[in-house]
């Protein structure tokens, strides 16, 4: 048989997607699928009892006679959305008159030497509660300045700061004494100290 190349290749293609079609088709075996009404039966019990997993509502299922895997009771359960967790900007809201910030900043003078200043920041109205100046800050300074900060038992309820190695164990300590609870920034996050040297430069 004679014929022209174009006519070859049409055939050569034509081939190809038939043999391909075949091999990409849905195999006719494996599980059947799920009857409609045990997946009704499997809706209704999970909407009852909203505290059942998948394995509580599998072990009901083979209690009634009713033969399924439990990977498929898991992937036929609806889908609960649980709230958000709460955002930063949440709980700013939520605590902003309970909260201050602790953060330090450096103010280097003209004959190299270098001060650090730690402020502590009231968030309700961007007050400067408390500063100090130190060359050398330690964890024991630091937590007498929060003590000094805030006499007789007038301490915030949350006490927002990053993980700075100078807050170590004896702050903590002092901290969780007063009755505050402490809150970290996360870490890598200088956007914090920004914040607060721009407030202190105002406030002065």
């Amino acid at each position: 048989m004679i014929v022209a190349p174009d006519t070859v290749l049409r055939w050569q293609r034509r081939r190809f997607r038939a043999h391909w079609t075949k091999l990409s088709r849905r195999p006719t075996g494996g599980r059947p699928p799920v009857n409609a009404e045990i997946t009704a039966l499997l809706t209704r019990m999970a909407a009852a009892n909203p505290r059942w997993g998948a394995p509580r509502i599998h072990g009901e299922l083979q209690k009634l006679g009713i033969e399924v895997a439990e990977r498929t009771v898991s992937r036929l359960l609806p889908k609960r959305h649980t709230p958000p967790s709460q955002t930063w900007r949440t709980f700013l809201a939520n605590h902003v008159r309970d909260l201050v910030s602790l953060d330090f900043f450096t103010v280097p003078t003209a004959s190299l030497r270098v001060f650090f200043v730690l402020v502590v920041l009231a968030h309700q109205r961007r007050r400067v509660v408390h500063f100090n100046v130190t060359e050398h800050p330690t964890a024991q300074w630091t937590a007498q300045q929060i003590v000094e900060a805030f006499p007789n038992d007038t301490g915030p309820s949350y006490l927002l700061r990053d993980r700075d190695h100078v807050y170590s164990h004896a702050f903590r300590q002092r901290v969780k004494g007063m009755g505050i609870r402490e809150v970290l920034t996360a870490a890598h996050s200088p956007d914090l100290k920004l914040h607060l040297a721009a407030a202190f430069g105002s406030s002065v």
